[in-house]
């Protein structure tokens, strides 16, 4: 007896298996990605897809089969056949999905599956009830079952890995055919024999409702499980950015509706519970700034190239560095726009404190290469003054290494702030300090000197500390040292301020003022008064003798020591 089949079912049962495969690939995927619990429910749903893709290609195809005869179901047999199904593909992904899953158990899982997709097909086969008995040819049933259980490997094999997406196209259309090629093999080992005794009429709804009903039905749970898989896709990305400290945004290019996920409104400054559009974002921008992401936006726009730019936001100066891609409808036209935000804050600080550092270095290059010339032409100034004035080589190493060993720390002094301040304080007590502490009297604010300002007043004291030791109070046990100073305000707020200092010493021999001025004296006035802009008074009191300096604080003028300055 000969049967037939229907091409709009076949058809329909073709596409439904392609569209199952698909989905099934799809799905394992999420169950390879997610751990634990959730792996479990993946696999749940993606055997339920499968299984259930089978079932209903098998389904729609023998609702497009005609024996000749009136043709009815049996309800159980047909469920159980969607149960074997269903339970078949979830066995098989359970085993294939394990990590530690060998090439060997894929095989022995493909297996299994082939022989539930077989059995499906023949219990649903079993559950036809017709006017016509049925038979099999053992040779085409046994080639089903080869077919059914090298597409079930198949499948496993693909999904086991992580294909490109021409490749899972590929795969979906091969599996999708491979299972249509079983069911009909097996139809193609049916052998139709009619009998007389029993009839059956027709009843039910038409077999293209059933049809329509059925794979429409099949189809609507696919769309879901593949939309849930996207779903948990995208919320997986958006986790792993949200990790990363990444904000994901995406703008409609039409409507210019913004979605920007909760770290990205963390970025921006806004709670995540606030809406935040893409007005909002455009005012939080400069008029620069909104300038420029015109330009780089349509550019973007214009060339189809990445969007790539950072912005200061004006509320609380923050840099972002926005990224994004054109998203283009089947026309080429662009419609969405899709990309993440940084917080790059961190990064324009750093480099701003780069930069601040290279031009401080360089200042103190060249603050250095000044200040190593005029030490250089001062050390030679000092070097021969103080042989013209020794006795002897003694005499003149004993205050040649003093006046070095006053610039040294002064130098050493303002290393300890950065070569950018030095303290007053601590040059008076280190020149002072090989004194007894009953002979010396320091008071005064704590007041910080720039560079030139404390090499110069080192100098000076060095020279006031070297005369008072050998002329001074310094030289008698009985002679004391007294050292004040105050920073009093310029008048004006623009005003530098002005260090007044006042050097007495007391008890010590009678001083005359002397008849022609010495190294120390020229070396002072030249420090205080040119060098500083500030004024130097020497008075040689009956109690002894007194200094008076007023230093306006403020950069000086570069001045280089010489023997013609100091008078030589």
């Amino acid at each position: 007896m000969n049967a037939s089949h229907d091409p709009i079912f076949v058809l329909l049962s073709l596409l439904i298996a392609v569209l199952g495969s698909w989905t099934a690939l799809d799905l394992f995927r999420r169950v390879r990605a997610n751990p634990g619990q959730a792996r479990l429910v993946w696999l749940a749903i993606a055997a339920l897809s499968m299984g259930l893709s089978i079932w209903s290609m098998h389904f729609v195809a023998m609702l497009g089969f005609d024996p000749g005869s009136a043709v009815r179901y049996d309800p159980l047999l047909t469920f159980l056949s969607m149960v074997l199904a269903i339970g078949a593909t979830g066995a098989a992904f359970f085993f294939a999905s394990r990590d530690n899953a060998r090439l060997s158990h894929v095989f022995i899982a493909g297996s299994v599956m082939g022989i539930g997709i077989c059995l499906m097909h023949y219990v649903g086969m079993a559950a036809l009830r017709t006017a016509v008995s049925l038979g099999y040819d053992a040779r085409l049933v046994v080639l089903s079952l080869l077919i059914a259980i090298a597409a079930s490997t198949a499948a496993l094999l693909v999904a086991r890995r992580e294909p490109s997406f021409s490749l899972r196209v590929i795969a979906a259309l091969i599996l999708g055919a491979a299972i249509v090629g079983m069911h009909y093999t097996a139809m193609a080992a049916l052998e139709l024999i009619p009998t007389l005794e029993v009839r059956l009429e027709p009843y039910g709804a038409p077999p293209y409702v059933l049809a329509v009903s059925v794979a429409g039905g099949t189809l609507l749970i696919l769309l879901l499980a593949l939309m849930a898989s996207l779903s948990d896709q995208r919320a997986n990305v958006i986790s792993a950015l949200e990790a990363g400290g990444v904000g994901y945004w995406e703008l409609d290019l039409r409507t210019h509706a913004l979605q920007i996920s909760p770290r990205g409104k963390d970025i921006c400054g806004v709670k995540r519970e606030d809406d935040f559009t893409h007005e909002q974002f455009l005012f939080r921008l400069s008029p620069e700034e909104r300038e420029k992401r015109d330009h780089v936006f349509e550019a973007a726009l214009a060339t189809g190239s990445d969007y790539n730019a950072e912005y200061c936001l004006t509320e609380d100066a923050r840099w972002v560095n926005l990224r994004g891609r054109v998203m283009r409808d089947g026309r080429g036209r662009p419609r969405r726009m899709i990309g993440v935000i940084l917080d790059v804050t961190d990064r324009h600080e750093a480099f701003a404190a780069v930069s601040l550092s290279e031009r401080r270095q360089r200042l103190m290059v060249n603050e250095l290469n000044h200040r190593v010339k005029n030490t250089l032409a001062t050390i030679q100034s000092i070097a021969r003054q103080t042989a013209r004035n020794a006795n002897s080589p003694e005499e003149f190493r004993v205050s040649f290494e003093g006046r070095l060993l006053a610039l040294s720390e002064t130098h050493n002094a303002l290393t300890r702030g950065g070569w950018e301040v030095a303290c007053l304080r601590e040059l008076f007590e280190h020149e002072l300090k090989p004194y007894s502490e009953a002979q010396i009297h320091i008071e005064g604010p704590s007041v910080s000197l720039e560079p030139r300002e404390a090499l110069a007043l080192g100098m000076v004291i060095h020279e006031l500390a070297t005369n008072a030791a050998k002329y001074g109070a310094l030289s008698v046990p009985t002679g004391s040292v007294h050292v004040a100073w105050a920073l009093l305000p310029g008048e004006r707020d623009a005003d530098p301020s002005t260090l007044t200092l006042d050097w007495s010493e007391q008890g010590g021999p009678v001083v005359q003022a002397p008849n022609r001025k010495g190294f120390g004296s020229r070396l002072l006035h030249l420090s205080i008064e040119r060098e500083m802009g500030g004024k130097a008074e020497l008075r040689y009191e009956a109690h002894g003798f007194v200094c008076s300096l007023s230093i306006p604080l403020v950069r000086m003028a570069v001045v280089e020591f010489s023997e013609e300055a100091l008078g030589f």
